[in-house]
């Protein structure tokens, strides 16, 4: 039965700890090499390290472990070795994703087969929360958004996609919030993320996305 966000408690450090530990047995019990063939990643077996990208840095992890390390770019901010959130969700990536392409259309969270199971959660930890951060920030989002290098598209009143993982693709939009209306967001993913993610990954997926923004900031 796979773990929930209520299960995850990302709020509760004594709670993080479970969740990693579950997740890293089963990855040290995992063939490395049928987990780089399903994701089309590689993996050195003299070295026992995959190569995957995240976040538009490549990243080398470590097996059975799970030690990351970055190759140097001008990102800044490195979340796969900073944020535990980042380690559960790619490490359950490993686990369980496949190798996968979009067909080019994009949909919201609510539009995915699950999308109602934590619609409240992701409206308001991701959602909002985008919303009111950078809603009235529009060139500190810009900012982090080219220092990242996201390709920009035309919605709102700005937009950028990213990539989290190779072929998997998010889109961050944002209204400028003003006198009369106040600012607004919306998230859209590639149409093949349920091949590889479940809801509550997706859910933590733009909290930690969001929560790298400030971090790439400080250093754009």
């Amino acid at each position: 039965m796979p773990f929930t966000i209520e299960d995850l408690n990302y709020e509760k450090d004594s709670k993080e700890r479970m969740p990693w530990e579950h997740y890293l047995e089963q990855y040290g019990q995992a063939d490395p090499q049928v987990l780089g063939e399903n994701l089309e990643i590689p993996y050195d077996q003299e070295n026992r390290s995959f190569t995957l990208t995240f976040l538009g840095t490549v990243y080398h992890i470590t097996y059975p472990d799970f030690q990351v390390s970055h190759e140097e770019d001008d990102r800044g901010f490195y979340p796969l070795e900073e944020m535990i959130y980042a380690k559960i969700l790619t490490i359950r990536f490993l686990l369980n994703g496949m190798k996968s392409c979009g067909s080019g259309n994009f949909k919201t969270y609510r539009e995915m087969p699950w999308g109602e199971v934590y619609l409240r959660q992701f409206d308001g930890r991701c959602i909002k929360r985008l919303a009111f951060t950078y809603g009235n920030r529009i060139g500190d989002f810009k900012a982090i958004m080219e220092h990242i290098h996201a390709k920009p598209v035309k919605y709102g009143d700005i937009a950028y996609e990213v990539a989290i993982y190779p072929g998997y693709q998010i889109r961050m939009i944002l209204w400028e919030g003003d006198e009369e209306f106040p600012p607004s967001s919306q998230i859209l993913f590639s149409d093949n993320f349920p091949v590889s993610f479940a809801a509550e990954d997706m859910a933590v997926m733009g909290d930690v996305i969001i929560g790298s923004l400030k971090a790439f900031l400080k250093v754009a």
